[in-house]
């Protein structure tokens, strides 16, 4: 086992079940525990920069998918369902919120009556944008201890949701 000049509390981890049993190559245990730990750590400062303009993660992401969509910023609860991965039943929960802070619009689908569409207002745009430009350079100043390591870190992560992803 080589020794790390900058052992962290996942080294003690590793290092207490190589002493219990040798014969298992732990590297991957190492790995799975710190990227656990980084979301563990980094999650509280990411939501500051939310709570900061009145939002939570999901209304962050729910305001995020419409602002990305581009104009007229529009899309039907399925489509923002599908873009971040959860349930119909979650999103209206997230979509009323939002309505009801004046972040959002519903109006019915002209071309499918049985659905409506979601629309960002001017003031979630407002928000939504000011929201994005902080969380960006919160993130970057967040990941800035790796330097140029971060584009191989990218592309590691990258192949590895490539394969879980089943692509």
């Amino acid at each position: 086992m080589k020794e790390e000049k900058n052992a962290d509390a996942i080294d003690a981890v590793v290092g207490a079940w190589r002493r219990e049993r040798p014969e298992l190559d732990l590297t991957a245990i190492g790995v799975a525990g710190r990227l656990g730990r980084v979301v563990m750590l980094t999650t509280p400062m990411v939501e500051a920069v939310f709570a900061k303009h009145g939002l939570k993660q999901g209304e962050f992401d729910v305001l995020a998918a419409l602002r990305r969509s581009g104009k007229p910023y529009t899309l039907i609860p399925s489509e923002l369902s599908a873009t971040l991965m959860m349930s119909r039943a979650g999103m209206t929960s997230r979509i009323d919120r939002l309505e009801t802070a004046g972040l959002v619009e519903r109006a019915l689908d002209p071309e499918d009556r049985r659905s409506f569409r979601v629309t960002l207002t001017e003031r979630g745009f407002e928000i939504v944008d000011a929201a994005m430009s902080e969380h960006t350079a919160n993130v970057a100043k967040l990941l800035s201890p790796l330097g140029e390591d971060l584009d191989v870190l990218d592309a590691s992560l990258r192949r590895l949701l490539g394969a879980l992803e089943g692509e």
